[in-house]
């Protein structure tokens, strides 16, 4: 018996300790208390610069310089990617290289995109921690632009007047 209370004790003050010895980067947390100050309210997915299909669609076919960014697997890119100018395929495990981040440009708008949104989350806000203001964030990754693209919105006629 004496033995057991004795682990306990032993036990015990090794988690008290531990406890004391471990800290967060309080200097890190400050840095992203500033990233997601604006994250409130009705705005927050705004603030979180997530796009929405729609709005990634009606960009792409007004024309406007939009530069992808594919993270997904190799495997997973090699099936579907982005067909649009400029499109960048790094795979989250590589993106943040010294070398990588050069390709990734700060002129030009960024889209990450990924299967469902998560990496594509997690990656454009580290993205934009480190200073790319220009990156957005695919709301719902593919599934949720394959979805929005059905036959009509993805063929859409042509407007009156023009000879396409």
């Amino acid at each position: 018996m004496l033995n057991r209370v004795l682990a306990l004790v032993v036990v015990t003050s090794l988690l008290v300790a531990s406890g004391s010895v471990w800290s967060y980067d309080a200097d890190l947390a400050a840095s992203y208390a500033l990233l997601f100050q604006p994250v409130t309210g009705a705005k927050a997915g705004k603030a979180l610069h997530l796009m929405s299909p729609e709005a990634f669609v009606a960009k792409a076919t007004k024309g406007e310089r939009l530069v992808t960014l594919d993270i997904r697997t190799p495997a997973e890119a090699s099936i579907f990617t982005s067909a649009l100018p400029e499109s960048l395929a790094i795979p989250i495990n590589e993106l943040f290289t010294p070398d990588n981040l050069a390709r990734v440009p700060t002129d030009t708008p960024v889209v990450v995109l990924c299967v469902s949104g998560t990496r594509a989350t997690a990656a454009g806000t580290a993205l934009r921690h480190i200073g790319f203001h220009n990156v957005f964030i695919l709301k719902g990754g593919f599934k949720a632009l394959t979805g929005y693209l059905n036959p009509k919105t993805a063929n859409p006629a042509p407007a009156a007047g023009t000879d396409k």
